[in-house]
């Protein structure tokens, strides 16, 4: 199966999420091109193979079991950038870091926020990713993607239904291919010095030294989850080598777990902090495979 793309047979997915957990995908392949995706998709399709798509794997928990089917992981053949006036095309598997230290060496301003997000454009288009107070809906002109099918799919940013972490992407069934920023023009060096700024501060209140999914859970409506999490006295709580950051009570570590570990501390967070906060927290990361098993 799948002979003609990129693949690894029996991945160890743990080798492709930031959390570094995770049993084996069957396959796991790299596209190029939206029609490499969609000729996996049809591919897949005629041998009743189920599909998934990730990008980075910077908010992904892959369960012990793995991943049954074929994984597409949509990153490193499938990066680039170029620039057109004061707007920047950029492919879906390009690293927002890039993108961002890309913007500012062409002195456009608008991308700044992104510049220590750890997952890829595309990514960060099916959740509207942000930090600082910018998120990606702030620079969307267009997205182009293509679904299962093979449909190619042009949104414009109102188009796009950019919500707290989310976007049509999901709701219109589609992959992202590409996407066209909108920037303002700016001084390179104000530009670079602002991004600076925000990865320094995000070194001193993030444990960027470990294994995580960035912030586990979504912020709730009138509160910071962080925040709940601490004062419900969860900071540093753990479950195996899962562990509450003692830096940052919104980041769920692995300092040598499982993914079983790990989800149960998801949950035990959530209990907690719904018994004595009243809050029921949602994951902000994206939760797929099997129990080691398949239990």
């Amino acid at each position: 199966m799948f002979e003609r793309f990129e693949v690894i047979r029996n991945a160890e997915m743990r080798q492709y999420t930031t959390l570094k957990l995770g049993g084996p995908a069957d396959w796991l392949a790299f596209p190029r091109s939206g029609d490499e995706i969609a000729a996996m998709f049809a591919e897949a399709g005629q041998a009743g193979i189920p599909v998934t798509v990730i990008g980075q794997g910077s908010n992904l928990l892959v369960l012990d079991g793995g991943i049954r089917g074929l994984v597409i992981r949509v990153g490193r053949n499938m990066r680039g950038i170029r620039q057109e006036g004061n707007r920047l095309v950029v492919r879906a598997g390009t690293m927002l870091c890039a993108a961002a230290n890309a913007a500012a060496d062409a002195g456009l301003s608008g991308l700044e926020f992104a510049s220590g997000i750890p997952g890829t454009v595309g990514g960060g288009m099916t959740m509207n990713a942000g930090a600082y107070g910018g998120e990606m809906a702030d620079v969307t002109f267009r997205v182009d993607g293509v679904r299962p099918d093979g449909t190619p799919v042009s949104l414009g940013r109102e188009e796009m239904q950019f919500g707290y972490r989310t976007s049509a992407v999901k709701k219109l069934d589609f992959i992202v291919t590409e996407a066209t920023l909108e920037l303002q023009p700016g001084n390179p060096e104000a530009i670079h010095a602002r991004m600076n700024e925000l990865n320094a501060m995000r070194a001193e209140k993030q444990p960027l030294d470990v294994p995580s999914a960035g912030s586990t859970f979504k912020r709730p409506d009138g509160y910071y989850a962080a925040a709940l999490i601490d004062q419900c006295g969860l900071k540093g709580y753990s479950i195996g080598e899962a562990r509450v950051s003692m830096k940052h009570a919104g980041f769920l570590i692995n300092t040598g777990s499982s993914s079983r570990d790990y989800l149960e501390l998801v949950q035990y967070v959530q209990k907690i902090v719904r018994e004595r906060a009243g809050v029921l927290l949602e994951p902000e990361i994206r939760i797929i495979g099997e129990p080691e098993g398949g239990e």
